[in-house]
């Protein structure tokens, strides 16, 4: 019998897929077997994937109507998505049968899915959480949806041109998003400007009327989010930034048509680029613009769904639970306030009991300069409405605590919502916490640390308010589809539980001493360097020895992430080989990944040292098959699941107290790499999890670095105490890496000496390198590394994303997931 269309379109088997490729080749793509292009190919496959994502994605969305079940919305000015294809695939369960598909074809699945933009639409750790926390939604049942900006430029492209990076745009929208399907009825128009006018309603009740404003019109482009093998697709919606009205052909007539375009395009500016992310915030008009942008659009579409089926008001917290990803988002709790006073006319009280039980905030950061303001001067200018609003709930906020604080001006001025002044700003993490159910840190310390310090006033009067949810990140990424052979090593042993359920691999523990399991994990990892070694090689055309400990730090560019202490090593085992070439010497090959923000001169000092270094080590036949360095250009997410899986150190190596979590050092120790870290963000549950003895900690704790700024550090003490570092760092300070240009690294001796070492480098230096040496004691015994290894597979389950949404939906947004049974009847035909 012949099959239909819609027949092949619904089946997961190779023979309907192949068909399914090669129809969308010729009547979509209109591509002959003589004009197909790689690009081609890859669309073909995705339009595929997406036939059997639609149905999924509607029947969920209409499922979760039919419940009426209680909504999650997660808002992040980041999600970090990276590419796509592999991840629809595997959790729609269909990537061998697509591989069989395309073998059949001719094509080669490699090429395919290499032809895939990473979606950079983040900076670093903060997108990437975003990206797995949907990935745990859907794979859980949880009603649940992503809100972003579809930025025309993501992160910046990163080149190495003498050792220096150097920006160029983000391309990933060169040849559009495969993914995203735009809905042109769904737009709504976002106001800025203008003012705030009185009015007295017909109850002789005063309101506000936001008037004289300049509006821009938000898009929304979806993309699906596949939950893993269970029907679910919940999606992504990103707005992107259009102007409120056609070009004014009168002005055309007139003469005046390219203003009237360039109107245009300063409208949907707002949507162009995504800021970077720097080491101290600075504001700037169009990122609160972009802030704006974002809580604007989608508080609308929220309410819009709201009323689809509910007209309580009282009833939206039932139904709606909004988390603010970080600071950025935070401006939704004046939105809402203003949309339910101005827009739909209930009273101050009921406002703010909605908009404080429907809003929570996750905190990110425990540095106060890293903590975002924005000038009240600004806000004035751009929203007038909501600084009113912002200035009314602070001082309801002090009048209220006044009494607890017994009055106490002092600290009353700590916890205004807005600082006063010469310049006084607006507080986004005090107004998060002033206007949110609940505030969480990422990490078990950070959110001691952040109850300690920065918010230390506001947890003794509201300790309830202050919750921990520790990271995760989603074993369907992070392993299984990075990480294959490993992958099904476990599920031959376990069976594939694991995939959605990661304390699953604890039953594997009793095969870390077990001597055949043990030499199929190590052939494993050393199948994954190879890949590795192949994929530099032909990238980078530099040759890796397989050998050597592959010791990986890729992470953004930044002081407290002390990339610097990695680089300070390198140098110092260089000088131990050319002191004694012919001496015993454990291989190591040393890979660095990660972006400075253009903006931060520091950073970006760092990697030309980190370059110069390498240039230094590599063109040395002193150090053949013993040290090898390489700063790897442009690091992505999908460099990172290259990375990963052949990793055996995991360099973790900030400075105590400053990490908020970390989510790399989940991903190595999931890839069966080691730790080597401070006791700092999650390392300290990593840690409890593997077992002490199965990770190398280092350094200063968290109060120890407190203790000794208050005592007065001197970094020229270890300078001088310690003959190695002093060695390497004279080296740096004469040229020695850079001969060309002598003075060129003294800003990095300074900060390290002169002007006082703040992220504790040097006092470090010295329990890093001891712990270096265990490092390669341990890594010349193979199998007791291999069982140290196994151990942080099987003993990582904790820091499954899939546990971090679920503590979120137990602990802050009181939401179930949905009856699995009771969806599979309701797809039933």
């Amino acid at each position: 019998m012949n099959q239909t269309y819609d027949d092949i379109s619904k089946e997961m088997d190779s023979r309907s897929l192949k068909l399914d490729i090669q129809r969308h080749l010729r009547y979509t793509l209109a591509k002959s077997q003589f004009s197909t292009t790689k690009w081609d190919k890859f669309r073909s496959v995705a339009l595929t994937a997406l036939d059997r994502l639609h149905d999924r994605w509607i029947d969920t969305q209409e499922f979760y109507y039919e419940s009426d079940s209680k909504r999650v919305y997660y808002i992040s000015m980041e999600f970090l998505m990276g590419r796509l294809l592999d991840n629809m695939l595997v959790n729609l369960d269909i990537l061998d049968e697509v591989k069989e598909a395309l073998h059949e074809l001719g094509i080669d699945y490699e090429l395919v899915r290499e032809q895939e933009f990473d979606a950079g639409l983040g900076n670093g750790g903060l997108g990437r959480l975003a990206a797995c926390f949907l990935d745990s939604m859907a794979t859980l049942g949880v009603p649940g949806y992503g809100y972003g900006i579809r930025y025309d430029f993501g992160i910046f492209q990163q080149q190495i041109k003498n050792g220096f990076q150097i920006e160029k745009p983000d391309t990933w929208l060169m040849f559009g998003n495969p993914w995203d399907v735009v809905r042109p009825k769904v737009f709504y128009p976002v106001n800025f400007y203008g003012e705030s006018v009185p009015y007295t309603d017909s109850s002789g009740q005063v309101r506000f009327k936001w008037v004289n404003t300049q509006k821009v019109n938000a898009l929304a482009y979806d993309s699906p989010v596949p939950g893993y093998n269970n029907d679910i697709v919940n999606h992504l919606r990103l707005w992107k930034a259009s102007a409120s009205k056609a070009i004014d052909l009168q002005s055309f007539s007139q003469g005046e048509y390219i203003n009237a375009v360039r109107d245009a395009q300063l409208q949907e500016n707002i949507s162009r680029v995504l800021y970077p992310n720097d080491k101290v915030f600075v504001g700037q008009e169009l990122r609160l613009k972009q802030e704006y942008f974002l809580v604007s659009a989608t508080l609308q579409d929220i309410i819009r769904r709201f009323k689809k089926i509910h007209n309580d008001w009282t009833t939206f917290p039932d139904k709606v639970a909004i988390q603010c990803n970080d600071t950025h988002p935070n401006l939704a709790i004046p939105e809402l306030m203003r949309v339910l006073i101005d827009e739909e006319g209930l009273d101050w009280e009921k406002s703010w009991d909605i908009t404080r039980k429907a809003i929570n905030y996750t905190n990110h950061t425990v540095l106060p300069e890293a903590l975002e303001k924005w000038p009240v001067s600004l806000m004035r200018n751009l929203l007038p409405r909501h600084l009113q609003i912002i200035y009314e709930i602070n001082k309801r906020f002090l009048d209220t605590v006044s009494v607890k604080l017994d009055n106490d001006v002092n600290r009353a001025r700590r916890m205004s919502i807005i600082s006063e002044g010469e310049r006084a700003s607006v507080q986004m993490a005090t107004l998060g916490i002033v206007g949110s159910s609940k505030v969480n840190g990422v990490a078990r310390l950070h959110t001691e640390l952040i109850k300690k310090t920065i918010f230390k006033d506001f947890y003794e009067l509201y300790p309830d308010k202050f919750v921990n949810m520790t990271n995760g990140i989603t074993p369907r990424r992070w392993l299984k589809q990075c990480n294959p052979r490993l992958s099904d090593l476990i599920s031959e042993h376990i069976g594939d539980k694991w995939i959605t359920d990661l304390d699953e691999l604890r039953k594997l523990d009793d095969k870390a001493t077990d001597p055949e399991f043990r030499n199929k994990f190590a052939d494993i990892k050393y199948q994954n360097k190879m890949d590795l070694v192949r994929f530099i090689e032909k990238k980078f055309n530099k040759t890796l020895n397989p050998d050597s400990i592959f010791d990986i730090q890729i992470k953004r560019i930044h002081e407290y992430k002390r990339q610097v202490l990695v680089a300070l090593h390198t140098a110092m085992l260089y000088n131990r080989i050319k002191a004694n070439p012919d001496a015993p010497f454990v291989p190591r090959t040393v890979l660095f990944g990660g972006k400075a923000a253009p903006g931060y001169t520091m950073a970006k000092l760092h990697i030309k040292l980190i370059n110069s270094i390498a240039e230094k080590i590599n063109n040395d036949p002193d150090t053949r098959d013993k040290l090898s360095c390489l700063f790897l250009e442009n690091y992505s997410v999908s460099m990172a699941e290259r990375l990963i899986p052949a990793a055996d150190l995991s360099e973790q190596t900030s400075t105590a107290g400053m990490e908020a979590s970390g989510t790399g050092n989940m991903k190595f120790a999931l890839n069966g790499a080691l730790t080597i870290g401070t006791l700092d963000g999650a390392n300290i549950e990593i840690r409890e999890e593997v077992g002490k003895e199965n990770i190398f900690i280092f350094g200063l704790t968290d109060e120890e670095v407190d203790q000794k700024r208050r005592e007065g550090y001197n970094p020229w003490e270890y300078y001088e105490q310690i003959p190695e570092l002093k060695e390497v760092i004279d080296q740096i300070n004469q040229g020695f890496y850079e001969p060309g240009q002598p003075d060129l690294f003294h800003p990095i001796t300074r900060s390290l000496l002169d002007d006082g070492d703040y992220f504790m480098v040097m006092a470090d230096f010295e329990a890093y390198a001891k712990q270096q040496k265990e490092v390669e004691k341990l890594y010349s015994n193979k199998d007791e590394w291999m069982t140290k290894a196994i151990y942080n597979v099987t003993r990582i389950g904790k820091f499954s994303s899939d546990r971090t949404i679920q503590d979120y939906c137990e602990q802050i947004w009181n939401v179930g997931f949905i009856d699995f049974d009771a969806f599979k009847k309701y797809r039933s035909p």
